[in-house]
């Protein structure tokens, strides 16, 4: 089978791809499992050298990698490149505090001595989306191969071309044969690819149709998961909130990468007479938004990905409308371009409300007090992140429990860093990336007892 990337922008093929065979698959599995009984015994001081060193090579290809991103998934070249440095950040974070987060924790019982030690698994296959095709790898990559761990990319087939030069930054720093490895496989390989002994684990990010079925693939086997899947999030603005700040913040929240983002705001709950003005701030600095040729450095918007996934936008901007919304902005498309868009009155039930929106949609919903606000957040199959906009920090923070989201930023976008756990509840998946949370997930955590 024959995988071919087309550029989104102008409908021109990227590369071709040709996928191994099953044989070829099963050969690669059994090097990744010998390579991860040599790898697991590599000090932590040299494992952080050569992470370093994959770090460097990213900056010092940003704009080689850069290029691939945009031509491959469309994003403009600008965000393709603050995507490049983010990676060598999370790189960078693992090599210098590895050795603390793998530390023994000496636990006190009535032993000589007890303590949890933290020992590699094995292999952890990812399975990875086209959204942020170079970022969603490497926040998987540097935590498991910094713990000693293997890994093995199965990444979306429209971005094989991506998919490769990742491992080809894991071959230039140096890392020893088979502890990263890049699968080019349809779907239709992977419940063999997790059944076989050499995965110790699997992580998916992406839908929550993908994310269920691989989910019961794991569990059907045994095999420890972590699911990152999708996001419907409120970004609620309280009528106390400095206007221009959210304002500028949203813009960013929503339409950076064009929308395609599981944590992109995409619900916007104003509180009282925030609405009005709110909308109209929003609606100006959304026309200002240059769109176009995605190479540009002055392009903010540029297509999605693939057309049906602009088709399926669309057919949610219509549906939303003919059930009572006011389309305030944009609504056009043409082929796998679609105008930024703005709708008003979104109110449960519309699928600007209900569902993932995953492009450049803008809901505008009204509440009439905070705790309306909070109650219309909640009301969501999905549970990544809320952001509140407020000068009353304190009352904001006291009221962070009622959502139920695995993240709550105050007067800032939801967004992933390295220092911090990132995950979400609900239908948004289970598990924890990033932080020492992100390591653990796929450690041994031995007890040690001494009598």
């Amino acid at each position: 089978m024959e995988f071919t990337s087309i550029n989104p922008y102008n409908g021109e093929q990227v590369g071709k791809y040709t996928s191994h065979t099953k044989e070829q698959t099963q050969t690669m599995l059994e090097k990744v499992q010998k390579a991860f009984e040599s790898w697991r015994h590599v000090p932590i001081a040299e494992r952080a050298r050569l992470m370093s060193k994959a770090g460097q090579v990213l900056r010092d290809n940003v704009e080689e990698y850069a290029k691939m991103i945009t031509l491959e998934m469309g994003k403009p070249i600008s965000e393709s490149r603050a995507e490049v440095n983010k990676c060598a950040w999370v790189c960078d974070y693992y090599a210098e505090n590895t050795a603390d987060f793998l530390a023994d924790e000496i636990i006190k019982t009535d032993a000589q001595k007890s303590f949890v030690k933290h020992e590699p698994i094995g292999c952890v296959l990812a399975i990875m989306p086209w959204n942020f095709p170079f970022w969603q790898v490497f926040r998987f990559a540097a935590p498991t191969l910094m713990a000693g761990n293997t890994g093995m990319l199965k990444h979306a087939p429209n971005v094989f071309g991506c998919a490769e030069q990742i491992a080809g930054v894991f071959q230039k720093a140096g890392f020893p044969e088979g502890v990263f490895q890049n699968l080019i496989v349809h779907h239709d390989q992977t419940e063999s690819i997790i059944a076989h002994n050499a995965i110790k684990a699997v992580t998916l990010t992406g839908s929550e149709r993908a994310g269920s079925s691989v989910a019961a693939l794991a569990g059907k086997y045994l095999k420890k998961s972590l699911m990152e899947l999708g996001g419907n999030n409120a970004f609620i603005v309280w009528e106390d909130a400095d206007i221009d700040k959210a304002v500028k913040t949203a813009i960013t929240a929503r339409m950076m990468n064009c929308g395609q983002s599981c944590i992109a705001a995409k619900r916007f709950i104003l509180v009282g007479n925030v609405y009005d003005k709110f909308v109209s701030k929003f609606t100006e600095e959304v026309k200002k938004l240059n769109a176009g040729d995605t190479m540009n450095e002055e392009t903010k918007i540029g297509t999605l990905a693939r057309k049906d996934l602009a088709d399926q936008l669309q057919v949610q901007v219509k549906k939303s409308i003919e059930a009572g919304a006011e389309l305030l902005f944009g609504g056009n498309k043409k082929e796998c371009f679609h105008e930024p868009t703005i709708l008003g009155n979104v109110t449960p039930g519309m699928p600007a409300f209900d569902e993932e929106t995953f492009g450049p949609l803008a809901a505008m919903i009204k509440a009439k007090d905070i705790e309306e606000a909070f109650a219309l957040s909640e009301q969501s199959k999905y549970g990544l992140g809320v952001t509140v906009c407020t000068t009353n920090i304190e009352k904001a923070l006291a009221m962070s429990d009622q959502v139920s989201d695995g993240a709550y930023f105050i007067n800032e976008l939801v967004k992933s860093d390295p220092r911090l756990p990132f995950g979400g509840t609900k239908r948004s998946g289970y598990g924890r990336e990033l932080a020492k949370d992100g390591m653990m997930e796929f450690m041994n955590r031995k007890t040690i007892y001494v009598k």
